[in-house]
């Protein structure tokens, strides 16, 4: 391949940029849209004190811990908590039951002194409800659980643990998705107009505030009032100006049409638009956004053509990121004209991967996003990127406390 199919242009960018933001507005205004813009009706509290329990189950890995805010302070136990591989939940036969039980193994090894509430960073598209827990609204990630969906996440989890014990040592679940719990995260410096949570690993997402009068599908339904926290489901943006081997890669992925935007940008992707283009090489059956970087760090032991192609791939990636993140500052500028310092706390190992042999792919974004930026009229704005230790813990904690 001679030409990089895979180059967008300043004025490619401002049309995906664009194209969010017209897209975040129509799932603002109306339910199921291609971005969902899912409300969590959960308002943070600055300051928040007490312990709580906190889950964190990602694409491939789940995390316990129990995290303690005491006048000004934050405690972890474990410091980064217990890490569990939970990359079985992706096999077709996994079940509810196993799910739990699971998840379930590590926390009766901690000591309980008082029950606790949960903070349950839930990292699937999951629709918030007024008590805090979230109902799933469908699988990612090669996940495929199916008797899960449509029902409660933290009340069945809650049930099951406190059976499990025999007593009630857990008093309820608030669910957030990860994007969300960085956007909380973010809150721990109020110095800035705005916040966004954003995710780019194993999957991708955008998160942020948004003033309930400008959510209007949720007139009627509640009285909310203020600014909730919206996840957005932005992986399920279809962008324009994807290629054919982008389609490839879809029609192959056992999830046709859906999460184009994930399947151009993240980590568990990234590894197959390069099988796509080379479809009689031989790849390993696993072929993830790290063994791309690989490729590119390490040029002299692998085919020449390998490792550009690679690059090409992992510079778009970066480049669709920074143009999403433009349209929804886009956004936000509409709806606030005052909005110049926003904080964004990133998440997620392609986000925070570095290219030995170039640029880093945060590089990449900061560089894009600022230009873009100023391409629409706004050099005024500076977006500050972030990166917060156990950033999910801290939010999913915050949640619980809330």
């Amino acid at each position: 391949m001679k030409d990089n199919i895979f180059k967008l242009n300043i004025d490619q960018l401002r049309e995906i940029a664009e194209a969010l933001q017209s897209r975040v507005g129509e799932g603002l205004s109306k339910e199921n849209q291609e971005v969902q813009c899912i409300p969590t009706f959960i308002s943070p509290k600055a300051g928040a004190e007490g312990k709580s329990l906190v889950l964190d189950l990602g694409g491939t890995n789940y995390r316990v811990a129990t995290v303690d805010f005491s006048e000004g302070k934050t405690t972890i136990r474990p410091e980064n908590g217990w890490k569990k591989d939970l990359s079985i939940m992706k096999k077709p036969e996994f079940t509810e039951e196993l799910l739990y039980k699971e998840q379930a193994d590590p926390i009766m090894e901690i000591k309980i002194d008082e029950p606790l509430p949960i903070g349950y960073c839930f990292s699937y598209p999951a629709e918030s409800l007024p008590n805090g827990d979230a109902t799933l609204l469908r699988w990612t990630k090669g996940v495929n659980i199916p008797e899960m969906i449509g029902r409660p996440i933290g009340e069945s989890l809650v049930n099951y643990l406190n059976d499990k014990a025999g007593k009630k040592q857990f008093i309820k679940a608030n669910v957030i998705n990860d994007t969300v719990a960085s956007l909380f995260a973010g809150l721990t410096r109020t110095d800035y107009d705005a916040y966004i949570g954003l995710i780019v690993g194993t999957g991708t997402n955008m998160a942020t505030f948004i003033n309930a009068g400008k959510i209007t599908k949720l007139e009627g339904k509640e009285n909310f009032s203020g600014l909730l926290p919206v996840n957005l489901e932005s992986g399920n943006f279809d962008p324009p100006h994807l290629t054919d081997i982008d389609a490839v890669v879809d029609a192959s992925s056992g999830t046709f049409g859906t999460q184009r935007f994930e399947k151009a940008v993240s980590g568990m992707y990234l590894g197959e638009i390069l099988k796509a283009v080379f479809p009689f090489d031989e790849f390993e059956e696993k072929f993830d956004a790290q063994k791309l970087t690989n490729i590119m760090g390490y040029p002299d032991i692998h085919k020449e053509k390998y490792v550009c192609i690679a690059r090409w791939i992992y510079e778009r990636s970066a480049k669709l990121v920074a143009a999403s993140l433009v349209g929804l500052v886009l956004l936000m500028k509409s709806h606030d004209k005052s909005i110049k310092r926003i904080r964004l706390i990133a998440e997620g190992s392609l986000f925070w991967s570095e290219d030995r042999k170039g640029v880093d792919y945060k590089d990449i974004v900061i560089v894009e996003l600022h230009k873009l930026l100023g391409s629409f009229g706004y050099k005024d704005v500076k977006v500050d990127i972030h990166h917060v230790d156990n950033a999910n813990l801290i939010g999913s904690a915050i949640a619980a406390l809330s």
